[in-house]
């Protein structure tokens, strides 16, 4: 269906990789379009659809010069404040409404033996995702295009755990951060399987305020440990709740976006996206 959420982000995802590959000769909207198989008229209105604003626009948000220029911001005592708080703005923040438990050391050694693992699939503003929950909250949520290969993922994680292909309401709370009216979010509770260097980081990924960005040096400072912006990229790396825990949000000192564990485009796109909603704002 051509006009599915997929369908919009997978066009602008590959639009966001041809600039990628071909921003020194500045491409123009009709280069774009012509790239991505749409005529010039309906790729700037699916673009609009889809993200709110211009491609032209939205390439502002994408470039490592704006990323820069949100890292110098951090310099003001004002926004020190803002990322301590976990605030932007007047925005209401997913992140104030996540709450992070570790499993215990038995959940975490013995694969989840005595867990029992609700699954499924659903479509999101970004492409496809798996979403599993335990009986305390999401355990897990992960973009892919393959729903077999993401349940394997899932089983890797989870070994010795019951799984059940079913929809459950830690699911269905979780998956309303995907809409633009968050006006009846709930919070939404995460069970996640971490030491506790990792639960650490991930807590502190959530302070990052929503359109911004810091840096894995940052994230280190943070949680008191300056010298293990290393071991900080690792644990980012293995965060295992995509989107809920904004590991998109942390970027290169240099301002360069960096590696993303679900595709350094779809990073590139949700920094995008974000930036130009509260833009809106």
């Amino acid at each position: 269906m051509q006009d599915s959420k997929i369908y919009q982000y997978n066009k602008v995802a590959e639009a966001i990789s041809y600039i990628d590959d071909n921003f020194k000769e500045q491409p123009s909207l009709d280069d774009i379009a012509k790239h991505v198989n749409l005529s010039s008229f309906h790729f700037q209105r699916l673009f609009k659809d889809w993200v709110g604003i211009s491609p032209k626009q939205y390439l502002k948000f994408i470039s490592s010069n704006y990323a820069k220029s949100l890292l110098k911001k951090k310099e003001s005592n004002l926004f020190d404040t803002a990322f301590d708080m976990g605030l932007s703005g007047t925005s209401r923040l997913h992140d104030m409404f996540i709450t992070i438990e570790g499993m215990t050391p038995g959940e975490y050694k013995n694969g989840g033996s005595t867990l029992i693992i609700n699954y499924s699939f659903a479509e999101s503003l970004f492409g496809k995702i798996i979403v599993a929950a335990t009986k305390k909250g999401i355990c897990h949520l992960a973009f892919s295009e393959d729903n077999n290969l993401a349940f394997e993922e899932l089983k890797e994680i989870f070994p010795n755990a019951i799984f059940h292909q079913k929809f459950d309401k830690f699911q269905e709370e979780a998956l309303l951060i995907f809409r633009n009216d968050w006006s009846n979010l709930k919070e939404i509770k995460l069970h996640l399987k971490g030491t506790k260097f990792q639960l650490k980081v991930w807590e502190a990924l959530l302070s990052i305020p929503y359109g911004n960005i810091s840096t894995y040096g940052e994230i280190a400072k943070k949680i008191e440990q300056p010298l293990a912006s290393r071991a900080v990229g690792t644990a980012i790396g293995n965060n295992p709740i995509a989107y809920l825990i904004p590991c998109h949000r942390v970027i290169q000192k240099s301002g360069n976006f960096g590696g993303y564990h679900w595709n350094p485009i779809r990073k590139k796109a949700i920094i995008g996206w974000e930036a130009s909603k509260l833009e809106n704002e």
